[in-house]
């Protein structure tokens, strides 16, 4: 690392076993940080605080009111409301809490830059984008299966069950696709019943990657997915992709795989992966926990330096601002209180 005085701390609930993709990144992003020796567990030794999305609000309001000088890095993903079909409020809470405290404001690819920006008005004056990466000691090549053409083994994975993430064009697959060529395994939650598909539950990082690599192809048809973790996940362990053309996937598989547009056309890309498939596991893009690790310290480094030299100033908690923070938590109380009612609603229903 550049700058070993600079101590990082991520304020996030971690979650041991299989979760949420943000989930996995930030515990990856941890350990790379523990190991070079730039990671501090206490918030009052850390210099930098990370936190994501719209996690840990009021521990960030105590902190900055406690800790004002440090540097506050705002990870965004999303639009929320535009992953899940719902949920607005949460997207504007993310802006408002942003322009009230970060200091910098990572994005996790160019797409989700734009949105947001386009949609919740999130600019920083200091921003950028990078992308996730996986544990690279977990999801790597070693002891990848070998390509066989006589049964192509395609997989595809999400922890969310919404169906936004898929399930209209895995339920397609499961009906259309040429299992006398194929297999096709899913795993994680799923609001459907395969009846061609192999379904395997939720398994922890160390268990996924194994699954990742005896297969040949994977497969996303999650729609607006900013930064999909489980994609990276599967490239990293030289699956070549086919995915939907639409949020951060074009970014993500550049020339290591097709997209596709709708199912109209996708049995026809698989096709054509399988059938050069050296060609396009050839041209997988690489992802380096190690880069991306850097690459936050020095973006974080970069915002500490201009604040050395009296050009920038951390954010400060007024009166103005308590105020809108407040506003701000009265609006996450309903907003979850509304999320109860909709739960116990499709329960009844």
């Amino acid at each position: 690392m550049a700058n070993n005085r600079l101590k990082v701390h991520i304020l996030f609930k971690f979650i041991e076993g299989p979760w949420g993709g943000g989930n996995q990144f930030l515990k990856a992003l941890r350990e790379y940080f523990r190991k070079v020796g730039v990671y501090s567990e206490s918030l009052g030794d850390a210099d930098i605080i990370l936190f994501n999305s719209h996690h840990c609000f009021n521990e960030l309001f105590i902190v900055k009111q406690k800790y004002p000088n440090k540097i506050l890095i705002h990870r965004v993903d999303g639009p929320i409301s535009y992953i899940r079909g719902r949920d607005r409020t949460i997207d504007k809470a993310i802006s408002k809490f942003n322009r009230l405290f970060a200091d910098g404001t990572i994005f996790q690819s160019n797409w989700c830059m734009k949105q947001n920006k386009e949609r919740f008005n999130i600019n920083s004056k200091y921003e950028t984008v990078i992308y996730n990466a996986p544990d690279s000691e977990i999801f790597n090549r070693n002891g990848k299966t070998k390509f066989n053409p006589q049964k192509v083994k395609l997989i595809a994975s999400s922890w969310s069950s919404n169906w936004r993430k898929g399930f209209e064009v895995y339920q397609f697959l499961d009906g259309n696709l040429d299992f006398s060529k194929y297999e096709l395994t899913f795993i994680g939650n799923s609001p459907i019943a395969f009846k061609n598909i192999k379904h395997v539950k939720p398994v922890p990082s160390v268990k996924l990657a194994p699954i990742l690599k005896e297969h040949d192809i994977f497969i996303t048809a999650s729609q607006n997915d900013p930064c999909s973790n489980i994609l990276i996940e599967a490239l990293s362990c030289g699956l070549p992709a086919v995915v939907l053309n639409d949020g951060g996937h074009p970014e993500l598989v550049k020339e290591g795989g097709e997209l596709f547009n709708s199912t109209t056309d996708l049995i026809a890309k698989i096709e054509k992966v399988a059938q050069n498939h050296s060609y396009f596991q050839s041209r997988i893009p690489g992802f380096s926990i190690n880069q991306v690790a850097q690459d936050y310290y020095d973006f974080a480094l970069a915002i500490y330096r201009d604040i050395e030299k009296g050009i920038y100033r951390p954010r400060m908690v007024n009166i103005k601002t308590r105020i809108t923070f407040y506003n701000l938590k009265f609006m996450i109380f309903l907003w979850k209180e509304s999320n109860k009612l909709r739960a116990v609603k499709d329960r009844i229903c």
